[in-house]
């Protein structure tokens, strides 16, 4: 039963937090340890599916394919586990960023919404259901990005939840093919039948719609308009929370779906994907190197360093794909780190535009450090996690002869570095701007947050061996999907 705990958790935390909102020390204190309650769960299920494999659940006890199916294999493990950290460095971040009205009118409940839909999405064995969990992780993070009521939130989360409900409408138009084809939506069912058929009509129609849907979820080119036009709008905890966790679940299922269900035209789907992925990263770090708002230098980034992480999926080699998921784990955390760190540079300055700021370096170096190292690591310098992943990632595409793209991903980590000296260069290192309002003083829980995710991300390079290790298990589970059909039905 211990696989149930990912979602119900996270509801009972909700249900618990919606009636006692308007206490507010009860809240920060009950979130902290709910936070980090579902990340020693998610560590502990991590452990015991990579000393015993993959672990399944049938609800109700109907076997697959008839029943609710529950799955947990390494890539879940690991993106559950990531992703619960990020929420609890949100969670310390949080009492000293999100103001009381914001805190009291839902913040708290909403955040374990939010986890609650990420978690069930990592760990659903049936298609219909992941649209679900997508619809409940839509319905927390509209709400988050409009709480507060400004006019630019509003605009913001328009924005977002009308590309939203188009990826829905595709999402769902595809379980609609999808079902009539196979008559079933169990993945591993799926996947078997696929495996067995000599013809396949329409499945390359749905599985293009499911793709369509996955790349607006993911930001990736041409859907990630919307992301820099609503990442910026909300208090910086939360964008940062949705740097490190949504888009991710986009990229996670589409390693699943890519590795289960692409048995057709396979050399067709990796060069759309390879283009698609070149695109994602070339135009996301152009776009961020024009911008001079923090915020938005660091959303086109996230569009950017999305791209990585489908060149190593589609190059569909074990080496590749433990890179691609290393890479994940290491922007997830690093990415939520510098967003997070510029949290700090408007708590000192009172402003996210580099033209108004300056001289950070010089009056707080601390803080200058806690930007430096994920600025560093997201733009691959040695010898921080960012530097491995991006080797990694280069390593594959050249054993697998795919130059042209790995030459785009060298390219695009030149122009990351780019942006990420700019913000130094700008915000830390310049005299500070004459016009420059009062420094103020720095919530010691904000810096302590940003500190711990610091921490996590030299410790991902540190131990880069160990870690490593695990993604190259979680990427032959991923590459060989008849292990994931034997653990869920049985069958060989």
């Amino acid at each position: 039963m211990i696989l149930v705990l990912p979602i119900m958790l996270p509801l009972l935390f909700m249900v618990a937090l919606i009636f006692t909102r308007r206490w507010l020390a009860f809240q920060q204190v009950f979130s902290l340890i709910a936070s980090f309650a579902l990340t020693f769960l998610s560590a502990l299920l991590l452990a015991e599916v990579s000393r015993k494999g993959i672990m399944t659940l049938q609800l109700g006890g109907w076997p697959a394919p008839y029943g609710i199916t529950l799955v947990v294999d390494l890539l879940s493990a690991i993106m559950l586990t990531t992703t619960s950290f990020v929420a609890l460095v949100v969670m310390i971040y949080s009492p000293g960023f999100i103001d009381k009205e914001r805190q009291t009118a839902g913040y708290y409940p909403l955040v374990f919404g939010l986890l609650m839909g990420v978690n069930g999405a990592f760990i659903t064995g049936d298609i219909f259901n992941m649209y679900v969990w997508y619809e409940v992780m839509l319905t927390s993070s509209f709400v988050l990005i409009a709480l507060g009521g400004s006019a630019e939130q509003l605009r913001g989360s328009v924005k977002y939840v009308t590309i939203s409900f188009v990826a829905s409408i595709f999402f769902v138009s595809a379980i609609g093919i999808m079902y009539g084809q196979a008559g079933t939506l169990n993945m591993a069912d799926l996947a078997y039948k696929m495996r067995s058929w000599e013809e396949m009509p329409y499945m390359n129609s749905a599985l293009m719609l499911f793709f369509i849907a996955f790349s607006i979820k993911a930001a990736l080119f041409p859907f990630f308009f919307w992301l820099p036009a609503s990442y910026h709008t909300p208090p910086v905890a939360i964008t940062a929370l949705f740097a490190g966790t949504l888009t991710k679940v986009g990229i996670y299922t589409m390693m699943r779906f890519y590795s289960l269900f692409v048995v057709e035209d396979v050399m067709f789907w990796k060069i759309f994907l390879l283009v698609i992925a070149g695109l994602t990263m070339t135009v996301g770090v152009l776009m961020a190197a024009s911008q001079f708002d923090i915020r938005k230098i660091l959303s086109f980034h996230i569009i950017s360093q999305v791209g990585y992480m489908v060149m190593g999926l589609v190059i569909f080699t074990p080496q590749a794909v433990a890179a691609a998921i290393y890479f994940t784990v290491h922007n997830m955390l690093s990415k939520t780190g510098t967003f997070l760190a510029g949290g700090l540079v408007y708590q000192r300055s009172g402003s996210y535009d580099l033209k108004y700021l300056g001289g950070l370096y010089k009056s707080m170096p601390f803080l200058a450090l806690l930007f430096f190292v994920p600025a560093m690591s997201l733009a691959g310098i040695p010898p921080l996690p960012g530097f491995f992943g991006k080797l990694f990632l280069v390593k594959g595409g050249f054993a697998a002869g795919d130059y042209l793209i790995t030459g785009v991903a060298i390219a695009v980590g030149l122009f990351t570095l780019f942006s990420m000296v700019k913000i130094w260069n700008e915000a830390y290192w310049k005299s500070e701007p004459e016009n420059m309002p009062a420094p103020s003083r720095v919530s010691n829980l904000t810096l302590a947050a940003s500190s711990l995710l610091v921490l996590a991300v030299i410790l991902l390079g540190v131990f880069v061996g160990p870690v490593m290790k695990i993604t190259h298990e979680a990427a032959v589970q991923l590459t060989d999907p008849l292990i994931y059909i034997q653990a869920v039905l049985g069958k060989q």
